[in-house]
């Protein structure tokens, strides 16, 4: 989903064939920022978990030598990408799961503002601080969906204790760095429960399209255990 979310943006943004200058903050095992060199564009994937940079650079080597030319890995923390990047420096800036394990992001969101050029696309995936209570509530905890309410904090799937941001805030706060909120959408609508690992159902493009629809859909977007938002650098 939150590909197609983002050649959406892309396609509605920039001209079609213009090579990018993205960069993806906290890339992980490089997924976002391969399927964006396979595109065409230039890529830069700033990491700073070793298996994950391992990760990126073995799927990496497997890529033919053209979209391997046009992907490069700078290990190194979101929050001092005026180390590593000359603001202004690129087009798309991607931060797609990360600020859940920063407790004050509002640096880091502003680091990511300035590196954009004018017109530049900010995207964002955060977990909904607005609809912590579902998961808990869909799977029968009870408990948990009721000490879920009124607070951003929540344990995620991997055991570790993080954070959720609310859309009211982070809309001001977009607003504040000179990369207001364009358009967001919400992510995982009706598959959050789903087991991690589980085989993709055989009606697969009927779900993503369901998903998709609401999404982009009020008010099942507002409970999206998800929310992908894209700010425009002014």
């Amino acid at each position: 989903m939150v590909a197609r979310q983002l050649e959406e943006q892309i396609a509605g943004r920039f001209p079609v064939g213009q090579r990018l200058r993205v960069l993806d903050v906290g890339m992980g095992q490089g997924t976002q920022a391969l399927r964006l060199a396979r595109a065409g564009h230039q890529v830069t994937g700033l990491e700073r978990d070793e298996k994950m940079i391992a990760a990126a650079r073995t799927a990496l080597a497997g890529e033919p030598e053209g979209i391997r030319a046009r992907m490069r890995i700078v290990e190194g923390d979101g929050q001092d990408t005026g180390v590593h990047f000359l603001p202004g420096s690129f087009d798309v800036v991607l931060c797609h799961g990360v600020l859940m394990y920063v407790e004050e992001p509002d640096a880091l969101l502003a680091g990511l503002a300035r590196m954009l050029a004018p017109g530049g696309l900010l995207s964002l995936l955060v977990r909904n601080g607005d609809a912590l209570a579902l998961r808990p509530g869909l799977s029968g905890d009870w408990a948990g969906a009721l000490s879920a309410f009124g607070t951003t904090a929540y344990r995620n799937r991997l055991g570790l204790d993080v954070r959720a941001d609310r859309l009211a805030d982070l809309t001001a706060t977009l607003a504040g760095i000179g990369a207001p909120l364009h358009t967001w959408y919400g992510v995982r609508v009706f598959t959050d429960t789903a087991a991690d690992g589980q085989e993709p159902p055989a009606d697969l493009d009927t779900l993503l399209a369901a998903e998709e629809r609401a999404g982009r859909t009020d008010p099942y977007r507002t409970v999206a255990a998800l929310l992908h938002l894209c700010g425009v650098r002014g």
